[in-house]
């Protein structure tokens, strides 16, 4: 398990209602593995992308911050973490977490609570770290992709922890990332490099926290320059017309043991 990042979103995620709209090609995936859920509990609910519209919804957020930006409309979200959820077991059709499992203090306890709270299926999408080498962006800022890759847990089985803790049998889903998508984690622009140029995409990605400050630096004046003189196009153009990116999101999907 990688050690607990301390990312603090109270400071820093103000921008991210804004950045992290819920891509709905992306929430078609967790809709599906939602399956026929009626109650759903969305954990590390942030400011409510992918929370499903159609189905009674309780959300857990522990930052203010992140809780402010929740959209008109939206429930309120309870003040908790996902290592203590405040609910009986099975009190949910269906638990849910969205790029927020790399975030907590204690993975494996903050998974046992998602199992116990949940009935039905545990959907998480998450990042698989190894197949950040693959990106572009390795090669302007390689601390930053192994600042991430030390951050992701492992998904696959028989090593990693989150397929194997979230249910008595786990899918594992590659999850395309569309060119024009609309939350902005690192890969959405994997076809719209210059993007990633503006200081408010990156500070609504956590991890430029984890490298230092020169190396934004450095990342911004390398690929600014190979844009201007049209190195990056010569090497990587030809993503800019490709519709999928098959990058690191992953959707996992627990479910329970059936009845005996």
């Amino acid at each position: 398990m990688p050690p607990h990042d301390s990312y603090n979103y109270d400071a820093n995620g103000s921008g991210y209602g804004v950045q992290r709209r819920a891509d709905p090609r992306i929430a078609a995936y967790i809709e599906r593995a939602l399956g026929d859920a009626r109650t759903v509990l969305n954990v590390g609910a942030g400011a409510g992308s992918y929370e499903p519209a159609s189905r009674y919804v309780v959300a857990v957020e522990p930052s203010a911050t992140m809780r402010a930006q929740r959209p008109p409309g939206a429930v309120p979200a309870v003040n908790a973490s996902a290592e203590a959820l405040p609910f009986d077991d099975g009190a949910f059709d269906a638990v849910m977490a969205v790029a927020t499992i790399h975030h907590w203090s204690d993975l494996d306890k903050g998974l046992g609570e998602l199992r116990r709270v949940a009935r039905g299926p545990v959907v998480i999408l998450a990042f698989d770290g190894d197949a950040l080498a693959d990106y572009w962006l390795n090669d302007y800022a390689p601390e930053l992709i192994a600042a991430e890759r030390g951050r992701y847990p492992s998904i696959d089985p028989p090593v990693g922890l989150v397929a194997a803790r979230i249910g008595a049998t786990a899918e594992i889903v590659p999850v395309p990332i569309p060119n024009d998508c609309s939350d902005g984690i690192v890969e959405a622009f994997f076809g719209r490099p210059e993007r990633l140029l503006d200081p408010a995409v990156r500070r609504a990605q956590s991890s430029w926290s984890f490298v230092a400050p020169e190396v934004e630096r450095r990342f911004v004046a390398a690929l600014s320059a190979d844009l201007a003189s049209g190195l990056w196009d010569e090497k990587y153009g030809h993503w800019r017309s490709a519709p999928l990116y098959w990058g690191s999101l992953r959707l996992i999907v627990g479910k329970p043991a059936s009845p005996t």
